[in-house]
């Protein structure tokens, strides 16, 4: 009679689990997206996205229209991209991204490309160190809605102040976004917070695919 009772318990608890914590990430992730807070910061930082032959695709060029847009603004004194290539590629997300903001009025010497990273943690961790090494705290990040609140979270945990600025146009704004993209990276969040901060390895970057799918390697 009690293996019965602690077992319907336990069955209970994981059902509770499976429909609460989805719903939990659901929601951080719309809010992220919907309410996004960005104050003045020290530098802001880009996450890579697909480029094709140094030419930005259209969801890293909205990442720099809008890195540019608060930049102009005086939100920060510097910028930095992130993002490695693929392989075969000729350059990288974090070099053809500080060729396009360099085209477009802003000076070589205010970006700072860092070719590492083809995932959000790799990438987090690559800047957050080299932001260290500079010893500034406090960083805008530029991706699309429904990603900010894993980059802020991946952040946060590497130990700098994190805002996100939302890009305002392209494919992965929230009038073009599908629910799809909000689904996933809800499922992307709940994967890193349960799972990622423990030290799984974990990749959200998948060939040819220029919205976060989650990965466990």
């Amino acid at each position: 009679m009690f293996l019965f009772r602690w077992i319907r318990r336990l069955i209970t608890t994981l059902i509770l689990i499976a429909l609460i914590l989805p719903s939990y990430g659901a929601y951080k992730v719309y809010q992220g997206a919907h309410n996004p807070v960005v104050r003045n910061g020290d530098v802001i930082v880009v996450l890579g996205t697909a480029q094709l032959n140094g030419r930005p695709g259209e969801a890293l060029e909205a990442r720099l229209q809008e890195a540019k847009r608060i930049f102009d603004l005086g939100y920060a004194p510097r910028i930095i991209t992130v993002g490695a290539g693929a392989p075969g590629d000729r350059t990288t997300e974090a070099a053809s991204g500080k060729y396009w903001l360099r085209t477009h009025g802003i000076s070589s010497k205010k970006i700072t490309a860092i070719e590492i990273g083809r995932d959000t943690l790799v990438s987090t961790k690559a800047y957050v160190e080299v932001m260290k090494k500079r010893m500034v705290s406090d960083v805008i990040i530029v991706t699309d809605p429904y990603h900010c609140a894993r980059a802020i979270t991946m952040a946060n945990d590497q130990g700098v102040i994190a805002t996100c600025s939302p890009v305002q146009s392209g494919p992965n704004s929230l009038t073009n976004s599908s629910y799809k993209y909000l689904l996933r990276e809800a499922g992307a969040y709940i994967v890193y917070i349960t799972v990622g901060r423990r030290g799984i390895q974990i990749s959200d970057h998948l060939p040819n695919a220029d919205i976060v799918t989650k990965v466990l390697q």
